[in-house]
């Protein structure tokens, strides 16, 4: 276990033409990070999120949460549903991190809520990104449509047992999906995971699928 990150601040990363703002921790001796990819109406200051961060930042591995949207942007619907923008400031803020010094060797992971589930999935998709492991928690990965079967990382779809239509969503994506992928229901879920003891069943199961694809910490 790793107690103390080795960096822990908040960033501002250039995404196209507008700064996005995020956190970024990155615990000593990791050698991956996950980026965080909200929901609409969420930010990086999302308690589920920052949650599992948290303990994916217990486990060894590197996170970063950021804003996909600017405020000024989030009343505007289209950009809300704007997959294609979105996923195009994921893929920024990848970059971002392949150009500083103590992440540019990490192997990357996306972690995607909502929305922000199909934005991860059509930014791995893209045939220049190197993305190693992707976890959707209550996503929409249908979102991401024709995408889907050009994604190669390791995808674990994770859904609340009493969130009926979007299980039903998840189900039609993943038969799209030609990597390897799984579809974990948690039981007495809704769509939030507020319920006791269900983003702690998040947080492990996003814990055991990214260090098994992207490696244990340096010794």
């Amino acid at each position: 276990m790793v107690d103390r990150p080795g960096r822990d601040e908040e960033v501002s990363v250039l995404a196209g033409s507008v700064r996005v703002a995020g956190h970024l921790s990155v615990p000593d001796g990791a050698r991956a990070v996950v980026v965080f990819a909200h929901g609409s109406g969420s930010s990086r200051h999302s308690r589920r999120n920052r949650y599992v961060a948290a303990a994916l930042n217990q486990a060894g591995l590197g996170t970063v949460l950021f804003d996909l949207l600017r405020a000024e942007e989030e009343a505007d619907r289209s950009k809300v549903f704007d997959i294609d923008l979105l996923a195009r400031r994921l893929l920024d803020v990848t970059a971002w991190l392949g150009s500083q010094a103590d992440t540019r060797d990490h192997r990357i992971g996306y972690f995607g809520a909502s929305t922000g589930a199909g934005a991860a999935l059509w930014a791995a998709a893209d045939p220049h990104a190197d993305v190693a492991a992707i976890v959707s928690r209550g996503g929409r990965p249908d979102l991401a449509g024709p995408k889907l079967g050009l994604v190669r990382a390791p995808t674990l779809l994770i859904v609340g047992g009493l969130d009926d239509i979007v299980i039903e969503l998840n189900r039609t994506a993943q038969l799209q999906l030609r990597c390897e992928n799984r579809l974990e229901i948690v039981p007495g879920a809704t769509h939030l995971f507020e319920e006791a003891g269900t983003l702690e069943q998040v947080a492990r199961l996003a814990a055991h699928w990214f260090t098994t694809h992207l490696g244990p910490v340096s010794a």
